[in-house]
């Protein structure tokens, strides 16, 4: 290389080397300023505006900790999972990203349900507190308290059915405050999404609380919803409290007057009339958050902050006076309110009080509380907590009894949910009927005493056990068993254990359900001869599989099916049931479907080839019965089948609810 030549190589990489320096110095810059931007937004609270602002920066630097971190605690709301994954990465990549880490680690362990780990997370920041911030050490020192309570809550939940409410009503922004009228069709509830009155913003990013409405379709259906019309929403906060007076009335929040509790009364044309000051003797110059009407409208109860020293929620109730106006308000005491927020009462029809706190043994943030009133000793029964899975780690308030008391209604901030605060309902779960007979595997022929004994687990693991014989002139069984859960069935004869099978028995919400179940069993006669097999590997009938998200027949499903129709036509008093499978990808109602339609497929195949319709039924059980697990794409193939199962002559099905 000449002289000339070396000296433009060595002038080319120096221009690439500025240039270089160059991109770099502009990409920090950038990453700098979206940093500065979304960390204005995070001083301000409004961390769904500042989530944006984080990612930008982390898609140009993934390793970021700083972006990390404050996105992790801006996610909190949002994603507990995601805002977990980017607090523990920050902390990786920079341990002293910031001193607060440890208390965030705290917090995000805490709602994730990691409580050992938040509690050692949050007694590492304690030791870090000076002496003289006695106020954080007193936080601290309560959120370590809501962890251990989580704990012993979680470890003893109740058998109880949480439900959202679903995406019709819930959004990615936070809907609450659900109140249902007398007829259980018509249910008013709050939200802060992009639909409320004027589409405006608060300080926090999220849009102002306005009243919603929607009327029921179907038992888990609601109508698309709507803004209720009229004069009931103002540009500020609205929130739906109480229907009362035979759903003529209803009691809301406005943020008028640093909040108060208004009344507003339905208009001939049904829509609501302009809110109107329940009572200069409710309504203060300070917060006034909820309330309850009792049926007369003779007692109300409410939380305020007007008679706090420091500024937190207590519960106060209020009378009629015999003229109508309404009297002093009255504290309900130590026992109800604590130096923490009270808020949100519900008094049932039974006397209960129901009410969320963040005192008491909260599990944390709000949880909901219930107690009674003892009129000879005239004072509130000490709150009892209702516990996991209806409180969470994280804000549940808003619990509201439908008109007959068989559920309720809840807003939460759980996993799982659309995005923030979700309205969820709550049924107990009940007692299910089940009743069947016992046969031989060989020939479906009834046995008379045998012995089934049911063996299963309440929430809490605590081992429950049901009992019955079949009768000797029916071979018929019935016990009354906790739905919900699966149950090892024992079955003897004569003190000896034949056969231990396994039953999923599943959620029901009203003590009137009746589950059929037959059982099958390869039964040794009083000859000791082995009742001849005829399930359905006996006929060598092999699962159909299935593409992902398909159930269109393939050929070699359609190649089985002529195999099964040509076996059937053989034994014409072999009926059998038809088993749709998926694997785990999609959601437990979109695989309940896709396995009704894979069933489906075959059944309506079958049919084309002559087989009678009165000897086939259909199942789905979804992603719920894996023949392997689903770790990989070629387990995922075998898990989405249709299988086929031999039913009893007499065309009975194995299992049906009523």
């Amino acid at each position: 290389m000449n002289h000339l030549a070396k000296s433009f190589s060595r002038v080319s990489l120096l221009l690439a080397m500025v240039c270089l320096l160059a991109s770099t110095s502009a990409s920090a810059q950038s990453t700098r300023k979206l940093l500065r931007t979304g960390n204005k937004l995070f001083d301000k609270e409004n961390y769904r505006a500042a989530i944006p602002y984080y990612e930008q920066v982390l898609a140009q630097d993934p390793d970021n900790a700083k972006a990390l971190y404050f996105a992790g605690i801006s996610y909190m709301t949002f994603d507990k999972e995601k805002a977990a994954d980017y607090l523990y990465r920050a902390q990786k990549l920079k341990p002293n990203v910031d001193r607060d880490l440890e208390y965030w680690l705290g917090r995000v362990d805490h709602i994730n349900y990691r409580f050992d780990e938040a509690i050692a997370h949050y007694q590492n920041y304690q030791k870090e507190i000076p002496n003289r911030n006695y106020g954080l050490k007193e936080e601290v020192a309560q959120l370590i308290q809501y962890s251990k309570n989580a704990k012993r809550e979680v470890a003893n939940p109740k058998d109880v059915f949480v439900k959202n409410l679903g995406g019709t009503v819930n959004t990615a922004y936070s809907e609450h405050s659900p109140v249902i009228s007398s007829d259980y069709n018509y249910l008013l509830y709050t939200s802060r999404g992009e639909k409320s009155t004027g589409g405006k913003e608060a300080r926090d990013g999220e849009f102002y609380e306005d009243i919603f409405e929607t009327t029921r379709i179907g038992e888990d259906e609601w109508a698309q919803t709507r803004i209720v019309p009229g004069n009931l929403n103002s540009a500020g906060h609205d929130a739906s409290i109480q229907l009362f007076d035979n759903d003529t009335k209803l009691l809301l929040y406005q943020s008028v007057n640093n909040g108060d509790i208004m009344v507003s009364e339905r208009q001939p044309d049904g829509s609501w009339g302009t809110p109107t000051s329940i009572s200069d003797k409710v309504n203060t110059r300070d917060f006034e958050s909820d309330a309850y009407i009792t049926p007369d409208g003779q007692t109300l109860f409410y939380s305020t902050s007007h008679y706090s020293e420091n500024g937190d929620l207590d519960i106060y109730t209020i009378k009629r006076n015999a003229n109508g106006t309404w009297g002093n308000p009255r504290s309900l005491g130590n026992t109800i309110n604590t130096p923490f927020d009270d808020d949100s009462p519900y008094l049932s029809s039974d006397g209960t009080l129901y009410f969320s706190s963040r005192g008491n043994n909260s599990m944390g943030g709000y949880d909901i509380f219930a107690a009674k009133y003892d009129s000879v000793a005239r004072r509130w029964s000490r709150p009892v907590n209702l516990g996991s899975p209806i409180n969470t780690p994280d804000d549940d308030t808003y619990y509201r009894l439908a008109p007959d008391g068989s559920y309720a209604y809840l807003s939460s901030y759980r996993i799982g949910g659309y995005g923030e605060k979700d309205i969820y309902t709550i049924n107990y779960i009940r007692n299910a009927t089940v009743r069947g007979q016992v046969f031989t595997q060989a020939d479906s022929i009834a046995i008379p005493g045998i012995e089934l004994v049911f063996n299963g687990l309440q929430a809490d693991k605590r081992p429950i056990t049901y009992r019955d014989v079949t009768k000797p002139d029916s071979a018929t069984y019935n016990v009354q068993v906790l739905s919900g859960r699966n149950y090892q069935v024992q079955l003897s004869l004569d003190g000896r254990v034949l056969e231990t099978q396994e039953f999923e028995v599943p959620v029901v919400l009203n003590d009137t359900s009746t589950i059929t179940k037959n059982f099958y069993i390869n039964f040794v006669d009083s000859t000791g001869v082995l009742a001849r097999n005829t399930n359905a590997s006996s006929y060598n009938m092999k699962p159909v599989y299935f593409d992902t998200d398909e159930y269109k027949l393939t050929p070699e499903a359609i190649q089985e099916l002529d195999r099964i129709a040509e076996i059937m036509k053989a034994n014409p008093t072999l009926n059998i049931s038809i088993e749709g499978h998926t694997d785990s990808r999609a959601s437990d109602s979109y695989n309940m479907t896709l396995g009704q339609n894979r069933a489906d497929a075959a059944y309506d195949y079958l049919m084309t080839k002559g087989i009678s319709a009165k000897r086939l039924v259909t199942a789905s059980f979804g992603e719920s019965r894996p023949v392997v697990p689903n770790t990989s794409e070629e387990n995922m193939q075998l898990n989405r089948r249709t299988e086929f199962k031999v039913v009893p002559r007499q065309g009975e099905t194995q299992k049906s609810i009523q």
